[in-house]
């Protein structure tokens, strides 16, 4: 069967996480061929892989949200609308579940220019309306630029071509969500949503933090998440997840129960499971496998370790992993600077499998996770791990309901410096309960995260969509 991966802000674009996650995906079903629906942020990263693609992937199809700025007002552009489309408009101003369907015609086969619409008098006489109701005390400047920021990248998506396949299956809500909700209405074909961490929550965490949102609209941004989220949850033949915690958000959020499942992430264990330990000589090695970016906080990282070293001299920190963020990992780079550490490296991008051999234990300082590969690798491997209450890392550290295989690291409070130092010491002081909870961690991974087990359930879904019968 042919599938359409619409991927958003990642793969084929970036390394680790979802990305390393989603190139292993496609190798592991080389009887299906797919084609990459993939959104990116700037028109300049167009045609730069990271990855060379496996051969089932047929066609590439790139949108970049940047593009929708260069989109033209048309000078003889005229909008009538009805009132159903009026009532949609202002539905999708307020971030209160429009009439998707409605928005698809309107962008799909009358080609409203999304500019256009966007300077139009109907526009502007809704967006007015509004105004005086919701935000009275609010500068209409400063509210008409929030909003249009907030919806012409919605509308330049509504109006893109789709491509043409059995199955679409989107890696995210947000955008990507929206992309497969319009792919569904055009072909009629089924749509299946996997989340890898809970998108809508995370753009909540993100825009609580942003300083380039309007205080008064911060409210408004993170509704506006929910809604796009919204419109996938409703449409999608089956909504997947990593675990029981992100399945109960999900249906919280609007997902229908009947159409959840959980989909443990799977690595390929036997790639880490022959790694022998480090020698001890004298030091204590501890590996960070993350991508350098604000959702991982690794300025907390830094300053966790410098604790550390106030506490015991024989430790170092590999912070192993690519650049996603570069304004962030200059910001990095300084502050380790400014402190003056001398114990920690960055070593980018390299075989985590050979490096590991380097490493007594990892860590991980996510502010937001789903389930992690990296703690799944470090497991492998037989190294514990020390990580924040994110996600599902304690479920992951301690074991879930039936599993009886004991604790394989410490956890810490997310953001919690001290709380992270102490963790890291007391991980340094036994070598021979790191590898106690190492080999715990080992057979948590080898019982219930191996890659075959994970792509078979996935593979049973696309059977059951397709083929309609349940397998």
């Amino acid at each position: 069967m042919k599938i359409c991966l619409i991927l958003e802000g990642s793969y084929p674009y970036t390394y680790g996480g979802v990305a390393t996650w989603m190139h292993g995906y496609i190798q592991a079903l080389p009887e299906h061929t797919f084609i990459l629906w993939v959104i990116g942020a700037h028109a300049r990263d167009k045609g730069h892989y990271k990855y060379e693609l496996p051969p089932n992937v047929e066609e590439v199809h790139e949108v970049f949200l940047d593009d929708a700025l260069k989109v033209r007002a048309g000078k003889k552009d005229k909008f009538k609308l009805t009132e159903d489309e009026k009532e949609t408009i202002e539905r999708l101003i307020d971030c209160e579940s429009p009439n998707w369907e409605i928005l698809f015609d309107m962008y799909q086969r009358r080609r409203y220019n999304p500019a256009s619409f966007l300077m139009s008098e109907e526009f502007l006489n809704i967006l007015t309306r509004l105004c005086k109701e919701k935000y009275p005390y609010v500068a209409f400047a400063e509210t008409f630029h929030t909003i249009r920021s907030m919806l012409l990248p919605v509308l330049y998506l509504l109006g893109r071509e789709v491509p043409e396949a059995d199955i679409y299956h989107t890696i995210c809500t947000g955008y990507g969500g929206l992309l497969a909700s319009l792919a569904s209405y055009v072909t009629g074909h089924p749509i299946m949503l996997s989340e890898h961490g809970i998108y809508s929550r995370e753009r909540e965490e993100e825009i609580i933090r942003a300083q380039w949102v309007i205080p008064a609209f911060k409210r408004q941004w993170i509704r506006f998440f929910y809604m796009l989220s919204d419109a996938v949850y409703k449409r999608a033949t089956f909504v997947t997840c990593l675990f029981e915690n992100a399945n109960k958000i999900q249906i919280e959020l609007g997902a229908d129960p009947s159409k959840c499942k959980v989909i443990p992430n799977g690595i390929r264990y036997e790639r880490f499971c022959n790694i022998p330990y480090k020698e001890d000589d004298g030091f204590v090695d501890i590996g960070a496998v993350i991508r350098l970016a604000q959702i991982k906080d690794v300025k907390t990282l830094i300053y966790s370790f410098h604790e550390l070293t106030g506490m015991r001299d024989n430790v170092r920190l590999h912070i192993l992993g690519g650049v996603d963020d570069e304004e962030y990992a200059q910001e990095c780079y300084q502050l380790v600077e400014n402190l003056d550490i001398k114990g920690i490296k960055f070593v980018g991008q390299v075989d985590v499998v050979k490096y590991m051999e380097k490493l007594d234990f990892t860590i991980l300082t996510s502010i937001s996770e789903g389930q992690p590969l990296s703690v799944l690798e470090s497991f492998a491997a037989g190294r514990p791990v020390v990580t924040t209450d994110v996600g599902c890392c304690r479920e992951l550290i301690e074991g879930a309901s039936g599993d009886f295989f004991g604790t394989a690291g410490y956890i810490a409070p997310p953001m919690h410096r001290e709380g992270l130092a102490k963790a890291m010491n007391r991980m340094c002081s036994d070598r021979k309960k790191r590898i106690e909870m190492g080999q715990n961690g080992k057979r948590r991974v080898e019982k219930f995260f191996r890659h075959p087990q994970m792509m078979s359930r996935y593979n049973q879904l696309y059977n059951e969509i397709y083929y309609g019968v349940k397998w």
